[in-house]
């Protein structure tokens, strides 16, 4: 019997146009590395952001300390608090009317994301959305002491509802760390969907369990 759903924010459940990701390259680029989105999307899709910035230069730079990190992840926080300013978001297709159903059935709805608390907070204001309402809780990056791919987020969120058996929960994400965290968290099932960073055959290298194009197709798994 599944007792709780862990949805990932953006790219997921929630449509922020890729700001962030966008703000992270705008951030590498000013530090003089030549990166793309796409290249930041690969590496460091649903990761802490700072994290995801050592991830990016690791892997397509030659500076393989990532020495410049800290001074690109500065940068990119106030990038990001500029960028917010003006952004519109909205909810991914059939979020709030699957999440209601899902409470209905005495499922808890729960997000989860690599964003600090204050941006995720931000992010759903911006939607009207509000917990014990809408969802029923929020984990971010900065609750817990480990980031995924580390299983810390799924772990706190079950601990909050009292749920011990891992196998009592789905984790859904738009990119394969979303994926490794749900294993590494032992949950029932661990499900990519393709609305986000990552696409079909990315997905697939983290063995999800399911792959999805649209949010109420959860509905019909199994």
């Amino acid at each position: 019997m599944i007792k709780m759903i862990v949805f990932d924010m953006a790219g997921t459940t929630v449509n922020e146009h890729n700001v962030v990701y966008k703000t992270v390259q705008q951030a590498i680029n000013e530090q003089g590395y030549p990166v793309t989105l796409e290249q930041v999307l690969a590496e460091g899709a649903g990761k802490e952001k700072l994290q995801a910035i050592k991830s990016v230069l690791e892997t397509y730079t030659e500076d393989k300390l990532a020495a410049d990190a800290p001074v690109i992840f500065e940068r990119f926080k106030i990038l990001l608090e500029q960028a917010y300013d003006s952004l519109e978001v909205t909810e991914q297709p059939n979020a709030s009317a699957l999440f209601e159903k899902l409470r209905k059935e005495g499922v808890k709805v729960v997000l989860n994301t690599g964003y600090q608390r204050h941006t995720a907070e931000g992010l759903i204001e911006k939607l009207g959305w509000e917990a014990g309402k809408d969802f029923d809780a929020l984990v971010t990056a900065s609750d817990v002491p480990r980031n995924r791919p580390h299983p810390d987020m799924i772990l706190h969120a079950m601990q909050q509802f009292n749920i011990a058996d891992g196998k009592q929960v789905v984790k859904v994400g738009d990119s394969t760390i979303d994926i490794e965290e749900g294993k590494n968290a032992g949950c029932g099932m661990s499900i990519g969907i393709t609305t986000g960073a990552h696409t079909s055959e990315q997905l697939k290298h983290a063995s999800p369990d399911h792959i999805i194009g649209d949010l109420m197709e959860i509905l019909n798994l199994s």
